[in-house]
């Protein structure tokens, strides 16, 4: 009998599951209305108070979206302060929603991601995530490794898509 041969294991191919890099830690959507006058209004002295009441340690290990969900205008120093007293506790924190939040925290990821073992290489991107991993760290992903790879493809090792491959 012949022996089974794994074409894939022995090949140059590198697999890059982005799901493998996704970071622990609970994903928290902090909506500031409740601390708004009528939920319209924001009254610094009031607002200065709620952030000295609240407890920042609940944040901990968190990534955090500031948000106002109420229709009010909001000042920009306001989530800035909020900052200075979450950022001690927190591993991140944006303004937006959470789908900001990911894409924020993938940003850094793709920043710090080390390319070296692709170098010249043939690229599967693996495309199925149980994690919601947003399609920008897909997009930057690729522009970070378009100029090394050999070629990009996309999907599972048995059924890609390909994207691009380098001209000879």
């Amino acid at each position: 009998m012949e022996e089974i041969i794994n074409k894939v294991t022995n090949s140059k191919l590198v697999t890059i599951d982005l799901e493998d890099y996704y970071p622990k830690g609970d994903r928290v959507l902090f909506d500031i209305k409740k601390w708004l006058f009528q939920e319209l209004i924001l009254k610094e002295k009031d607002f200065r108070e709620s952030l000295e009441q609240f407890d920042w340690s609940s944040l901990s290990n968190c990534y955090v979206a500031l948000t106002c969900t109420a229709d009010a205008v909001i000042p920009s120093w306001a989530y800035l302060l909020i900052t200075t007293k979450a950022a001690p506790f927190t591993k991140h924190i944006v303004v937006g929603d959470l789908n900001l939040l990911e894409s924020s925290i993938y940003q850094k990821i793709i920043d710090n991601f080390d390319t070296d073992h692709i170098k010249d290489k043939p690229v599967i991107i693996k495309g199925c995530a149980n994690k919601p991993i947003p399609t920008s760290a897909y997009t930057q992903l690729i522009e970070k490794i378009l100029p090394i790879a050999n070629s990009i493809m996309y999907g599972e090792a048995c059924s890609t898509v390909p994207l691009f491959k380098k001209p000879k």
